[in-house]
Order: C-alpha cells, then sequence, then structure tokens
C-alpha cells in the first residue's frame, strides 16, 4: 500500500475534498462500524461483510503499516492508497481520514475513499468529478456530500479550519460547544479569539509555522482554570490544507483535551522519581528527605516525615498508646528555608491521640482533610501555635499518609497545599499512599542497614582495646575508624600487649574481608595474639602460629558450610607485630603480608622499618622473618591498616609517601598525630576502616635496673637475697624489700637445684619490681600443690602467692623465670 501525504482542494462548504464514491466509519479498535453502498460498489464486499471486521482485512496487503498511520493521525490525513477488491485486484484510490466521536465521545474516524482516476481528471477540469463524475446520480453526489458535510458539523471535537489570516471559515459542532457560541457567529472571527489569553500566542505561532513550512503540526498548552480546580492541558493538531496548485492556504486546527491522560503521565512520572531517588543511601534521614524532596512542588507545597523514634536506632517500633512522640526525620517546601515548620529536623513532635496523625499512625490508613474538618479544628485547639501557622499560610488542604513496610508502621508523612488552589482529591490519596509505600520500603531497609552495623561496631569495638594497656615501656595513642559506605565494618584491629621484663608488644592486624564474619574473625585472632603473646613466643614463631591457627578456622568455616552453598572468599588476614625492650632498645619486627611501621627518630628523620614482609596470615607453609632495631629513646613508631593509606583511590606507594610527608610535619602529642594522620589521608566517606596505633619509646635508665652473676652453688641464694634487698634500699623500696627477697629466695633455689649454669639474677624498677632469674637449662618449672609430708614443691607457689603475675620465656641460651611485685603505696584506708 502506497501512501504520499497530500490533500485536494477544498470541497463544498470549505471542507476537504467530499466522498464522492465510498465511505466507510472505524472506531479506534480498527473495526468497521458503518459501509456506504459506494464502498460496497467500490470494493465489492457487502455491508453485512464489512461491518465487525478489521479494517486491515478490507485494505491493501501492506496496510497494517498505513491503517497505523492514519490512525495515529487523529488531526486528519489524506493521500493515495491502493485497496483490495473482493475478487482480489487491486485499486488506486484518493483516501481522505477525518476524526470524530460517536454517540457516546468515543474517537472515530470516517474514511473516504474515490478512484484515482477519477480524481485525476477532476484535477485537470478543476471540478470533482469531472466527467467520469458526471455519470453518477445527482442523488449519489448529493448523498455523499451530505454525508462529508454531517461528519465535520456533527464532529464532538473541537475542529476548526481558518484561512491564511487565522480567521475561522468553518467550524465543528464540538468547537461550537466549546466556545459557547454558534458556527455563524464564529466565521470571520480570528481563531486566537476563542483561546484562553496565555495560550493565545502559541497557537497562533504554531499555525503560522503550518502555513509557512506545510508541516503539521503538534502543541501541549495548559490553560488556567478557576481557582479550586485542576489546570487542564489541551492537546492542539495543526494541519495544512492545500489548493489545487498544491499552495498551503487554509489550515485546520483540532482541539483534544487531555487533561486526564496529562495527570495520569504526570503521577507515574512521580512514582517513577520516587522508585529512582528515593533509597539511594541506607540512611534513614536521608531517605525521608528524599521522599520530601520528590513529592514538594509536584504533589504538595510542604511535606513533612515523622518517624518513630526507636527507628532511628535501627529498632522495630514499639505498640504505644496516648500521645505520641514523632520525631522530625525530613521537612521540604516550595519556600525557601522551609517557614511553615513548626518543629526542626531531629526534634521530637508530640500529636494528640486523636489527632489525624495519630489516627493515621494507629490505623495504618491515610486520611484527606480540610482545614475546616471537625479532626483538624480540634487538633487546631490542642496546639494553637500549629494552627497559627495554618492560617498564615493560607493552608487549605491536607494528607496524612502512612509510611508502612512489611507490616510495620514506621511513621507518618503530612502534605499540605497552600499555594496550589486545587484541593487533594481521591486520586492525589492514592499517589501520597503509593508514594509513601515505596519510601517506606527504603525507610524500613535503611533502619535495617542501621541495626545491623550498629550490632557489628558495638561487637567490634567490644572485641579492641577498651583502654590502653598498663605498661611503662611506650606511651601510646590509637583510633579506630569504621568504613562509612555500606561496606561496613571490617576486621581492622589493633592491640598494646604488655610482657614480661618490661617489654611491650604492639600489634595491628587486618581480616580482608567486611561484616559480621570480619569482626568475629577479627576478635579470635586478637585473643590468639594475646595467648601466644603471654608464652612469650618471639614475632615471627608467633606468626607461625597464627598462620595455622586461620588455616584451621578457614578448614571450620569450608565444612560448616552447606555443600550448596559456595564459599564467597577464602579466610585471609595480615598482621604486624613488634616487641619493644626498653632496657636494651631493641624492637623486634615481624609481618604477615602486613605493611612495615614508619619510624620518626628524635632528631626528624622520618621513614620505613626495613623490613621482608612475610606471607599473609592464611596461606600457610612459608616462613616469616624478624628484624631487630636500636631505637633512640623518643621515637615514634606508626602501625597502620592499608585502609589509611590507599583511601581515595591512591596505590599504596602514593599513600605510604603522603603518610611520610605528614609525619615528618609536627605534632604536640601523639594523639595530635592521630587526628593529623586521618584528616590528611582519609576522605570523607570511606571504604575501608582503618586502625591506627602511634607509640613513643622511653628507655629505663641504668640506675632502674641491677642484675648479678650467681655461681650454681646453694651458698650464693643467701647472696642473692643481700644484694636485693641492698638494690631496694638503695631505691627506697624498703617496704618492698622482705616480699622480694622471698621470691628472689625460691627462683634463684630453683635454678640452682633444677637449673644449668650461667645463673642470672635480675631486678628492674618500672612501675613494678621485676624479679628475673635465668639459667642455662630450657626445662620449664610447673606450679603444683604439695601434699602435707613433701620437703618440696612449695617454692612457685609461693611466687604466685606474692608476686602480682609471673611466667617463664624460653630465650636461644636456656630460659628465664620472672616474676612482678606491686610497688609499696599507701593502705587503701589511710
Amino acid at each position: 500500500m502506497d501512501m504520499h501525504d497530500a490533500t485536494l482542494g477544498d470541497g463544498p462548504g470549505g471542507l476537504p475534498f467530499p466522498a464522492f464514491s465510498a465511505t466507510a466509519v472505524v472506531d479506534a479498535r480498527g473495526i468497521v462500524v458503518g459501509w456506504s453502498e459506494g464502498a460496497e460498489r467500490l470494493l465489492g464486499h457487502s455491508r453485512e461483510e464489512a461491518v465487525s471486521s478489521p479494517v486491515d482485512r478490507l485494505l491493501g496487503p501492506d496496510v497494517p503499516q498505513a491503517t497505523g498511520r492514519l490512525l495515529a493521525r487523529s488531526a486528519g490525513w489524506s493521500g493515495t492508497a491502493e485497496l483490495r477488491h473482493r475478487d482480489g485486484r487491486t485499486l488506486p484510490v484518493w483516501l481522505e481520514v477525518h476524526p470524530s466521536l460517536n454517540d457516546e465521545g468515543a474517537l472515530q474516524w470516517l474514511v473516504v475513499a474515490l478512484p484515482a482516476d477519477r480524481v485525476t481528471a477532476s484535477r485537470q477540469e478543476g471540478r470533482p468529478g469531472g466527467p467520469a463524475e458526471e455519470a453518477r446520480t445527482a442523488d449519489e453526489r448529493e448523498a455523499d456530500r451530505q454525508t462529508a458535510e454531517e461528519a465535520f458539523l456533527q464532529c464532538r471535537l473541537p475542529v476548526a479550519v481558518c484561512d491564511e489570516h487565522l480567521r475561522i471559515l468553518r467550524a465543528s459542532d464540538g468547537l461550537a460547544r466549546e466556545a459557547g457560541m454558534a458556527e455563524e457567529r464564529m466565521r470571520g472571527l480570528p481563531v486566537t479569539d476563542l483561546l484562553p489569553t496565555p495560550v493565545r500566542r502559541e497557537v497562533e505561532a504554531g499555525m503560522l509555522r503550518v502555513l509557512e513550512t506545510g508541516e503539521p503540526g503538534r502543541l501541549e498548552v495548559h490553560v488556567g482554570t478557576p481557582a479550586g480546580s485542576r489546570e487542564r492541558v489541551w492537546s492542539v493538531s495543526l494541519s495544512p490544507l492545500r489548493n489545487p496548485a498544491g499552495r498551503v492556504h487554509r489550515v485546520e486546527l483540532t482541539v483534544l483535551d487531555t487533561t486526564e491522560e496529562y495527570w495520569a503521565r504526570e503521577r507515574l512520572a512521580l512514582l517513577n522519581d520516587v522508585s529512582t531517588q528515593v533509597g539511594s543511601t541506607l540512611d534513614v534521614t536521608r531517605t525521608a528527605q528524599e521522599m520530601a524532596d520528590v513529592a514538594v512542588g509536584r504533589l504538595a507545597d510542604f511535606v513533612t516525615v515523622d518517624l518513630l523514634d526507636p527507628l532511628f536506632r535501627g529498632s522495630e517500633p514499639k505498640p504505644f498508646a496516648g500521645t505520641v512522640p514523632l520525631r522530625r526525620a525530613a521537612q521540604a517546601s516550595i519556600f525557601p528555608g522551609v517557614p511553615e515548620s513548626v518543629t526542626e529536623p531531629g526534634e521530637l513532635d508530640y500529636y494528640p491521640e486523636d489527632s489525624p496523625p495519630a489516627v493515621c499512625l494507629a490505623t495504618g490508613r491515610p486520611s484527606q482533610h480540610s482545614v475546616l474538618d471537625e479532626a483538624v479544628v480540634k487538633w487546631g485547639a490542642r496546639d494553637p501555635s500549629r494552627m497559627g501557622t495554618v492560617h498564615r499560610f493560607g493552608v487549605h488542604s491536607i494528607m496524612v499518609v502512612p509510611l508502612r513496610a512489611r507490616g510495620i508502621t514506621l511513621g507518618i508523612a503530612v502534605l499540605v497545599r497552600h499555594r496550589h488552589p486545587e484541593p487533594f482529591d481521591d486520586d492525589d490519596l492514592r499517589l501520597a499512599g503509593e508514594i509513601a509505600a515505596r519510601a517506606a520500603v527504603s525507610v524500613d531497609n535503611a533502619r535495617r542497614y542501621t541495626r545491623e552495623r550498629s550490632t557489628a561496631l558495638a561487637l567490634q569495638r567490644s572485641l579492641l582495646p577498651q583502654r590502653p594497656a598498663v605498661q611503662e615501656a611506650v606511651s601510646v595513642a590509637s583510633c579506630y575508624l569504621p568504613a562509612s559506605s555500606r561496606a561496613g565494618v571490617g576486621g581492622d584491629w589493633f592491640d598494646v600487649i604488655p610482657l614480661s621484663g618490661a617489654r611491650v608488644a604492639l600489634v595491628v592486624g587486618d581480616v580482608v574481608g567486611h561484616g559480621l564474619r570480619a569482626s568475629a574473625t577479627m576478635g579470635r585472632l586478637r585473643t590468639a595474639v594475646r595467648t601466644l603473646a603471654d608464652v612469650d613466643l618471639p614475632p615471627d614463631e608467633l606468626l607461625v602460629h597464627l598462620d595455622d591457627l586461620v588455616a584451621h578456622l578457614a578448614a571450620e568455616e569450608n565444612t560448616a558450610t552447606e555443600p550448596e552453598l559456595e564459599v564467597v572468599t577464602d579466610l585471609v588476614a595480615t598482621c604486624l607485630y613488634v616487641v619493644y625492650d626498653p632496657v636494651s632498645r631493641l624492637c623486634c619486627v615481624s609481618s604477615a603480608g602486613h605493611p612495615p611501621p614508619a619510624l620518626v627518630t628524635p632528631d626528624g628523620a622520618v621513614g620505613l622499618v626495613d623490613l621482608s614482609p612475610g606471607p599473609p596470615l592464611g596461606v600457610g607453609g612459608l616462613p616469616f622473618e624478624s628484624v631487630e632495631r636500636k631505637l633512640p629513646e623518643g621515637s615514634v613508631l606508626v602501625l597502620y591498616t592499608d585502609g589509611l593509606v590507599e583511601a581515595g583511590g591512591r596505590d599504596i606507594d602514593t599513600g605510604t609517601d603522603e603518610l611520610l610527608r605528614v609525619l615528618a610535619g609536627p605534632a604536640p602529642s601523639l594523639e595530635d598525630a592521630c587526628s593529623t594522620l586521618t584528616r590528611a589521608l582519609l576522605p570523607e566517606r570511606t571504604t575501608d576502616d582503618v586502625a591506627l596505633l602511634v607509640a613513643r619509646t622511653r628507655a629505663l635508665d641504668a640506675d632502674q635496673v641491677a642484675s648479678w652473676e650467681l655461681p650454681s652453688d646453694p651458698a650464693a641464694v643467701s647472696r642473692a637475697r643481700s644484694m636485693a634487698s641492698e638494690r631496694l634500699t638503695a631505691w627506697g623500696l624498703e617496704d618492698a624489700a622482705f616480699t622480694t627477697e622471698l621470691v628472689v629466695s625460691e627462683l634463684v633455689t630453683n635454678a640452682i637445684r633444677y637449673g644449668s649454669p650461667p645463673v642470672r639474677l635480675r631486678l628492674i624498677r618500672d612501675g613494678v619490681i621485676v624479679c628475673e632469674v635465668s639459667d642455662g637449662s630450657s626445662t620449664a618449672p610447673h606450679l603444683r600443690r604439695a601434699r602435707t609430708y613433701d620437703e618440696g614443691g612449695r617454692g612457685l607457689l609461693l611466687v604466685a602467692q606474692f608476686a602480682q603475675r609471673w611466667g617463664t620465656r624460653h630465650t636461644p641460651g636456656g630460659k628465664t623465670i620472672w616474676a612482678e611485685i606491686a610497688l609499696p603505696g599507701p593502705a587503701p584506708w589511710s
């Protein structure tokens, strides 16, 4: 079917070319509902065959495409086409399609067809039909003319045909009804005189453009209405009409009221924006604000969102009775500064039990009100300040909708109109309810995330040191910062562990991954490190045992996982273990896949400790190495996790350089150093958690340490007690002499009796009195309870009773038994 857009010259009465051969009426579904005798003669189909049949079946072979074109052009169409006769042959015709309305107001099309040869002859002779037309009877011609005339005049759509000066030549019944005047009175008037003032210039410019270009046009114009009614929207179709010479000398204007369709599209667009813009973050307050921002200006002039207070802590709301306290989560207004609000975001607002918000919250049903409603008047009587705001801004319509998700009412949203003249209707209430329902799901998701994050953070912080451990080897400052992204808490940790001999262990580690699994694993590893540290293992040996533990934990997790479930990631962790001795000022460092510590010496030199990191924990089967370095007193060690140096998308080398640059600057205290590092290296929102530990070393003076070599002779025990007593007297600690002599006597006796030379005694004064006895044997003593008649076995029991702590550590040349004795102080009652 070949169609070419064109129009013929004017027919009788100024209409487009009238029908002289065949006419049919097609409804909006494409079904034939009317069939003339001329159509039966032209195409051979009887009225009984044609009516109720799809128009596609009666037309040409490629007619579906053409039918779509002609039905889509509600302003009309004309052009050449090929129709299919009942006997199978095709007929070239001139086809015109005119829109109209049936008795029920539904859109339909009048289709007029004329054999192409008659059109050609008509054009050649300058009159409709030409000689061939004369063969038709006068009655037939008159019937066809009347059909076309009636179709135009009775068209219930507003249609006007205008001349080049935009004066009305013809007007349909629909236009006469819309304008309130008969067609005879409209003829000769400028069509813009019938249009509302705000849209006249726009329609006039469109009609002139059609006359100039010959191209059809379509406008969507918004027409103001009296106060209190909804704005109307018109779809205006502009079609060019040509004379026999092909020049555009008329323009047809068709107006279709698309108000309902327009507002339906607006509602769908608003719901789509709610789906895409609300819930962009897992933050309760931000999600509520996104809902208010989307609704204000498009559905309401002022919007508030109030939520039950437990939601902000991630908890589920509990049943309530009486006055309802709600916390303002969000608000938005068409005015800057939200002047209508009587409650600021974050504040509690109290709603009486019978107020619309409280009723909505209790029943879970939305409601709409005018300010004259009894419920609103009673509410205002109890809250004069709120009612004063209502009168000051001219509020006239209110909607209250619940935010419900998964069967739980989370809060309410109040939508207000004061500048928009039209009150809320049932459609608005349904739309607001849908918006609130979609936003409520996002709010509940944010609540659940807040609860889970709070739980994970509580677990994480409970597994980290609550306060610095008491020790005198280093002064420390630390901080832990969880990730601010949806990734949640991670497995970063740090620890400060006092060791025997006034030493201290500094630990920083990182479990790969985020969430409760990483936090729980971190807690298990930190406990294991403390346990292994109490055994006084060297750093490299400690990491070997820790590596075995991680491998066992990973095997347990894989065994516990359901067969059909896949383990997402392997259990991998990194750890840095540092031991510092304030007596020798030696620092021993070992790493399992962890970044090396930074070191700032008292002379201002900044750098990394030269260290070869071993494999991460969990890889298994590979050794770890330790390095020792003697540090000047006052050196600063900085231990950190990769979240500090890799934040903001930096690679680790760039981040480490930035870390050293910041450390080169002044810092009045260790706490200031932590703050400076986190401010300089971390963005506002981080994707990984950060553990940071900063320690300044101390050194014990020579007069705080005393050591003696002892012969392997029982007589040396008495001498050892005497030397210890003299040293305590020199330190001014005579009150601790008796306890110290007892501990020294028992430890030296054990070393001489059960150990091997050389035997050495060392006393350290540093917050406590540390008594150490070393010998060349690797056999460690064990505490046991002696029976009544046993002659021995009570020495270590006495040591355990009189010392704060005691233990054994193995050395390359044997072992050391140590005990810590509290310094004398005032009695609790003094």
